[in-house]
């Protein structure tokens, strides 16, 4: 894969409170990735975008909520989400500033 490709394989950093302890104690960020993502793939496309080193990927397929509007049922769209370990000393910083 080239580079642009690659770019377009992380969608966005996933920020919450359990992504937040991760990165604090583990060393692991949560990405929401492209569904047809791959380890290989989220591993390179962060080393390029990040300019870090990655120890391991984890992929989770994560299922879409039903939810309601009205009388109409409808559905969120499943999506793919990345945990990824960065070895000792790396960081990424993904504070807005």
């Amino acid at each position: 894969m080239n580079q642009l490709e690659l770019m377009k394989i992380l969608m966005a950093p996933v920020i919450s409170e359990k992504s937040t302890r991760l990165a604090d104690t583990e060393n692991r960020y949560v990405f929401k990735v492209r569904r047809d993502a791959s380890n290989p793939q989220v591993k390179k496309a962060v080393e390029l975008m990040f300019d870090v080193q990655v120890e391991s990927v984890q992929l989770m397929n994560v299922k879409g909520k039903a939810k309601r509007f009205g009388r109409m049922l409808g559905k969120r769209p499943d999506w793919k989400k990345a945990y990824v370990r960065l070895k000792a000393g790396q960081e990424i910083d993904l504070s807005v500033s």
